[in-house]
């Protein structure tokens, strides 16, 4: 049996991934560099595409024409191949969740410490993201063509835009996606159990742009409450934590915000 003929027979079955350490112990008569050569000639064939290091897709025919495989076909079997928890996050995540009007460019995926480069050669579509845990009680699942996906609820969603908003272009960008999941967000779901996973800092920033960008007094009062019931102290901190803040910037005392942005949302 080639390799060929042992990728064919794995498709049939329903596994559409496989791993270089899955061949060599099927070929152990065959050394590294013919597997290698061969790996690399399939690829070229676009029979198989490696989105991560020793990781492999074979690619269905309804994506062999552009040779490119959505990372929703192998995002959960590339993360178990992994061993690490995961989340599809931020814009992809808004995007699941209706928020199509900013479309994202990349494939955003939160896992777990330690981080871990990925080359920008093999899949410049994936853009990760690290965090010390995986807040499971915040995520939800959908199903895909080869099984099911994890990806963040409306309401983590939000939280992780603000709290990540310079990976995806800043809080303008970040405020726009939350004005359209507003609509599927339900901030009773916010519980104080949140600040397991996020800041005080975070849920300030967010409260704010509720209130007074995007206008939904009735989510920012019941965010204001998780806050108040937490029985955690906040003081004043910047709306960017990476933009520059003068003494003389304006101030929420409600949020205890010093406005050293503004935020502009995109039209909808």
């Amino acid at each position: 049996m080639t390799i060929r003929n042992w990728i064919y027979e794995r498709s049939v079955s329903g596994l559409p991934t496989f791993s270089y350490e899955e061949v060599r112990t099927v070929f152990v008569n065959l050394s590294e560099q013919v597997v290698s050569n061969e790996l690399y000639r399939l690829a070229s064939q676009k029979v198989v595409v490696s989105p991560y290091k020793k990781f492999y897709v074979i690619i269905p025919p309804h994506y062999a024409a552009k040779g490119v495989v959505p990372p929703y076909y192998y995002i959960d079997h590339l993360m178990r191949y992994l061993d690490k928890p995961y989340y599809v996050s931020l814009l992809s995540a808004g995007e699941l969740l209706g928020a199509a009007h900013q479309r994202p460019q990349q494939f955003y995926v939160t896992t777990i410490f330690p981080s871990f480069q990925s080359s920008k050669r093999k899949n410049s579509i994936l853009a990760w993201q690290f965090r010390r845990d995986v807040p499971e009680p915040f995520l939800q699942t959908k199903n895909t063509e080869t099984g099911t996906v994890k990806f963040s609820s409306p309401e983590l969603t939000a939280i992780d835009l603000v709290q990540y908003a310079r990976s995806i272009g800043g809080l303008s960008r970040a405020a726009t996606v939350i004005q359209e999941l507003v609509e599927v967000m339900d901030v009773s779901k916010i519980t104080e159990m949140i600040l397991d996973y996020t800041t005080v800092s975070t849920l300030q920033r967010l409260g704010f742009m509720l209130e007074h960008v995007i206008m939904e007094q009735v989510m920012a009062d019941d965010l204001y409450d998780v806050l108040v019931r937490s029985g955690k102290r906040f003081g004043y901190v910047a709306l960017s934590h990476y933009a520059k803040c003068s003494s003389d910037v304006g101030r929420d005392h409600r949020w205890k915000i010093l406005i050293n942005t503004q935020i502009e949302m995109d039209d909808l």
